[in-house]
């Protein structure tokens, strides 16, 4: 086990999972998981060598990511949406921009959050229109996580087939309304909508312009990563069984779907069945937990009610029409 592996399994196990009921009943992640995350240099963790980041090798990056999710999901649905900012900015042609936030965000000094399912279907939810300085902004960009514990955000939206990423203040104003969201599970996660209306985004701020195209096929290393969170709740289920029977079957399972997702990497079209598979494993594994565990797994302050409602948000969360029917297709044969 790698040292950075190790840091985060002792993280998940000291600190996440003993606080996750309480994150749950709450609806706050304490300010202290991020900082402890940014102490330990988690908010550079995918980042190159080459740029002050750990040089880490996806496998590893995979590993650390389910650890953590399996010590608090909403901890880490929030901090995950930081790494691809982290990698914007590394690319980016803005060099004044790189250069003002790209430091900071590799120590977790200025936490980043996403907002781009606007602009990833063929008829766009959030457009931008090309003005002098800039880009006008219009539409909705319907789950934005960490409203209120990031301080910047990156959104993306339309100009035809080009895809504008932009930094923008995470404040609302009178051309950005916000309405938070009462989700199932993971409600620390801070999700919410928001509402753009003739927002004014300074070229300045303007991360890159890619192509829709290119935009879709950027999404395989995210959604290979975001099947983690659902192996991370299976791994912590199949901890909590213990020696019970059911759960050397669940460790075969979870091997076999960690498998289908990383060859899933080289397809598009075989990844969104995989992470079907990831989701519906981890709901199934919590239904086990819940049985197992008796009458006392129902009980609000339990660990496998929570499991079991966050097993249901892994259904839906950053998830694609593929995934979608892959997941109705499973479910209903199962």
């Amino acid at each position: 086990m790698s040292e950075m592996l190790e840091r985060a399994r002792r993280i998940a196990d000291e600190v996440f999972f003993p606080a996750a009921d309480e994150v749950d009943a709450s609806g706050v992640v304490p300010r202290g998981h991020f900082d402890l995350l940014a102490e330990e240099g988690f908010y550079g963790l995918a980042a190159p060598a080459e740029i002050g980041g750990p040089g880490l090798e996806l496998p590893e990056i995979v590993a650390v990511l389910e650890t953590l999710a399996g010590g608090c999901l909403s901890t880490t649905f929030t901090w995950m949406q930081h790494h691809g900012v982290v990698l914007a900015l590394s690319a980016t042609p803005n060099a004044d921009l790189r250069e003002q936030h790209l430091a900071a965000a590799l120590k977790g000094e200025t936490r980043f959050g996403v907002a781009f399912a606007g602009a990833i279907p063929p008829v766009p939810r959030l457009r931008a229109e090309r003005v002098d300085g800039g880009f006008r902004l219009q539409g909705e960009a319907p789950f934005v996580s960490g409203w209120g514990d990031v301080d910047l955000l990156q959104v993306s939206a339309r100009d035809g087939d080009q895809v504008i990423n932009g930094l923008i203040e995470p404040d609302a104003g009178r051309s950005l309304r916000v309405e938070g969201l009462d989700l199932v599970a993971a409600q620390a996660t801070n999700t919410v909508r928001l509402e753009f209306d003739g927002y004014e985004l300074p070229a300045s701020q303007v991360v890159s312009e890619i192509t829709h195209a290119e935009m879709i096929a950027g999404q395989v290393v995210g959604s290979r990563l975001n099947g983690c969170l659902a192996c991370g709740l299976t791994g912590r289920i199949i901890r909590l069984l213990g020696s019970h029977e059911v759960a050397a079957g669940l460790r075969a399972e979870l091997d076999e779907v960690r498998r289908r997702l990383d060859a899933g990497m080289a397809d598009l079209e075989s990844l969104y069945p995989a992470r079907a598979a990831a989701s519906e494993l981890a709901y199934r594994a919590a239904g086990v937990l819940v049985a197992a565990t008796g009458s006392a797994g129902v009980l609000r302050a339990s660990h496998p009610q929570r499991l079991a409602r966050e097993s249901v948000f892994t259904l839906v969360a950053a998830g694609r029409p593929q995934t979608k029917a892959a997941l109705l297709d499973l479910l209903v044969r199962n």
